[in-house]
């Protein structure tokens, strides 16, 4: 028997097959929650309340849900980065719109270079290295501006094309690619700055 998609079982549930809902969570769940995780950075502690709320949007919008283009997925993911948004403002946390200007500094993380690395060597010492590439990568994520995270997570996390990412987030192409070619061009310039000096690894 085939997998059912997520448009059929979203139909299924809008019907009333609550096994459908089930299905639905069970299969995006684990992605939605550190996709919520990653764009609230400093603010995770309220991960939680943003992926039930989430989640009970999804619910009062299932009879008047319906494709529009998008994979159930990316209309997921949308969702949560709205009241993402709406939970940085209200805890006061800035969400700046002002992200498609570079300012020609390239930027820079605070801290020591390369601090902390653990040397190149047997495996044990390679997972180590790796633990603390995967933290140092998340803590560059960090200091991105909200929108640009947003792009980068949706780029990268769930696949989504630069003209998906504009329609899912109601922007033009250009603005899209400005956000996701930044957030890149950022997170290089942090990673890089934590790596062995000419690259080796």
């Amino acid at each position: 028997m085939s997998e059912e998609s997520d448009d059929a079982l979203m139909r299924a549930f809008a019907a009333g097959d609550g096994r459908a809902f089930e299905r639905l969570y069970a299969r995006h769940q684990a992605a939605l929650y550190r996709f919520v995780r990653r764009l609230l950075g400093s603010a995770a502690a309220q991960a939680d309340e943003v992926f039930q709320d989430t989640w009970l949007r999804l619910i009062q919008a299932r009879h008047g849900w319906h494709p529009q283009g998008a994979a159930f997925r990316t209309w997921l993911f949308t969702l949560a980065h709205h009241r993402a948004v709406d939970c940085l403002r209200k805890s006061g946390r800035e969400v700046s719109v002002d992200v498609d200007v570079d300012d020609g500094d390239a930027w820079q993380p605070a801290g020591e270079p390369w601090a902390g690395w653990p040397a190149p060597g047997a495996a044990a010492e390679d997972q180590v290295f790796w633990r603390a590439a995967g933290q140092r990568l998340l803590d560059c994520l960090e200091g991105l501006p909200t929108a640009q995270r947003t792009v980068f997570l949706l780029h990268h996390e769930d696949g989504l094309s630069v003209a998906e990412l504009a329609r899912s987030l109601e922007l033009g192409f250009e603005t899209a690619k400005t956000r996701l070619r930044y957030a890149m061009s950022k997170l290089r310039t942090c990673m890089g700055a934590y790596l062995p000096a000419g690259g080796a690894r």
